[in-house]
């Protein structure tokens, strides 16, 4: 039994977070955030990019494509991507204003650069209203702990298959890994409030949270006009849902390692009763939703 225990210590203790700045623990973190980006976008330039024809550098206006899906997308990834940088500087015990500047934009950094990248191929095209959903993703984050300090509204995501994705894989992927990313129709984006840390007199468990959810669906191109007659007939729809969630991050545990398990995982909308409306069915109660 003394290994374990010991074990766990060790865990936890590497796991805790700095109370001062350690700077072993901050190059650490900037080394390996430095090394995972370049590692990634060279990554893309080879395996993705280089798939493409190049062009000159362009812009292109694609505000209007998959019923904004695809802009709640750079939303999500730049939100949590900042997260991530807060929080591995607030492990290294670097000051909250240095986590805000350096870390909370590491998701804006990162998707800008992608974003460049598509600016040169000729398959696509350097997006500004790309750009203002990853400053809406970044500001969401930044915002929230300028004002209260602490994740009030989390942004989370969920997923379900659907029969779209067999219908034109090559554009909305082919099995779940592929079509987790591609298929924005079985993609819900949520904001997820935390009851308690709005009203703190309040009986409600500080984990709950109640959350609303966008999606869409019957999408099997960006948009409906000039694209090939084979998908001129699409039954597209914007959906709304009310749900209940859990903050995750807000459970109880001594164990540092459950409560990182809890940070990740904290990114997944949980599986609850669920409220949808969208024009075509009008509204519905889901026993469960995902």
């Amino acid at each position: 039994m003394t290994h374990p225990v010991l074990s766990q210590s060790k865990s936890n203790l590497f796991l805790k977070p700095s109370d001062t700045l350690n700077t072993s623990r901050r190059n650490a973190v900037v080394i390996t955030e430095a090394s995972l980006a370049t590692l990634t976008l060279v990554g893309l330039d080879q395996l993705w990019y280089a798939d493409f024809p190049r062009s000159s550098f362009k812009t292109i206006d694609d505000t209007d494509e998959w019923l904004q899906m695809d802009k709640l997308g750079h939303v999500f990834s730049s939100y949590q991507l900042g997260r991530l940088g807060a929080s591995a500087l607030n492990w290294a015990g670097v000051r909250k204003k240095d986590q805000l500047l350096y870390g909370a934009t590491l998701g804006l950094g990162f998707l800008t650069a992608v974003e460049i990248f598509d600016g040169y191929s000729d398959e696509w095209g350097f997006s500004w209203s790309d750009m203002a959903a990853n400053g809406l993703g970044t500001g969401l984050y930044v915002g929230q702990e300028l004002l209260w300090d602490e994740q009030r509204i989390l942004m989370k995501y969920s997923f379900h298959q659907t029969q779209f994705a067999n219908q034109r894989p090559d554009k909305l992927g082919e099995g779940f890994l592929e079509e987790m990313l591609k298929d924005y129709n079985g993609q819900t984006y949520w904001l997820s409030l935390n009851v308690h840390s709005f009203f703190k007199d309040s009986k409600f468990p500080k984990w709950l949270n109640v959350a609303f959810g966008y999606g869409a669906e019957g999408m099997l191109t960006g948009k409906t006009e000039g694209v090939d007659n084979l998908f001129i007939t699409q039954s597209r729809r914007r959906q709304f849902y009310l749900s209940l969630d859990v903050d995750l991050s807000r459970i109880k545990t001594n164990s540092r390692v459950l409560k990182t398990i809890f940070d990740v995982l904290n990114v997944i909308k949980v599986p609850a009763p669920t409220f949808s409306y969208d024009g075509e069915n009008g509204a519905k109660l889901h026993y469960i939703y995902f």
